[in-house]
């Protein structure tokens, strides 16, 4: 049994394991500790974001779900410190690519990236009951399980290998086990070029009954990557 659980993991080397602050949550989503107090929230796919480990430091009522999360928690700090160092290497060449004011250099950025993984892999050995394994499209959750729900740097990014019926797929299945709202940043693609079917998402989305919008946000890092998706779900 344990050979055949191990077969059906991802292998943790394709997987780039960098994570957020909360901090940058906060700022990328246009949130505020007061609008989240009282709410359940899901954040997917989480990665090695420290959103859920100081969010629940504060009394927030935060779970954290990725594909990754089938990993022991040390296997997935290895390799964090491995992808840090790599992406900090190879972000001299790349800097034109971004904007350099919420972080001041890449000593900073590589500061945040420590940070992030460090709270969020000591959060997951504290509370591994907050880290749930999942593969999207689905979900492990029941119906309208969390209030709101955030996806940060995955669908849209990844458009070159997530095509257009995984984006509506995982969309269908986020909205099922969310009440209220959905909230996606960012929306480009690795090149930073707007996600090409963004229209078509939304007028699907629009033709559900739901209420969606492109925010702006205070947040840019990856040039164009300024704006989110915001899901209002229909009653």
């Amino acid at each position: 049994m344990s050979g055949i659980e191990k077969s059906t993991k991802l292998d943790l080397e394709r997987i780039v394991f960098i994570g957020r602050t909360y901090e940058e949550y906060i700022d990328m989503f246009s949130l505020s500790p007061d609008q989240l107090k009282n709410k359940k929230i899901l954040d997917c796919p989480a990665g090695v974001c420290s959103f859920t480990a100081v969010g629940c430091k504060t009394g927030l009522d935060i779970t954290a779900c990725d594909i990754a999360y089938d990993h022991a928690g040390e296997d997935l700090y290895r390799k964090g410190l491995q992808d840090v160092e790599h992406a900090m290497k190879h972000m001299e060449t790349a800097k034109g690519n971004y904007k350099w004011d919420y972080f001041s250099d890449i000593a900073e950025l590589k500061e945040y990236r420590l940070s992030a993984l460090q709270d969020c892999v000591a959060d997951m050995q504290q509370s591994p009951e907050r880290y749930i394994p999942v593969t999207l499209p689905v979900l492990p959750f029941q119906e309208k399980t969390f209030d709101l729900l955030l996806s940060a740097h995955f669908l849209f990014m990844y458009s070159d290998r997530l095509d257009y019926s995984f984006h509506i797929d995982s969309l269908n299945e986020m909205l099922r086990v969310t009440k209220e709202e959905i909230r996606i940043f960012p929306l480009v693609d690795l090149a930073g070029n707007r996600y090409e079917r963004l229209d078509d998402v939304t007028a699907y989305l629009r033709a559900q009954g739901h209420l969606v919008e492109e925010v702006p946000v205070g947040y840019e890092f990856q040039e164009n990557a300024n704006s989110m998706l915001r899901i209002r779900k229909s009653i």
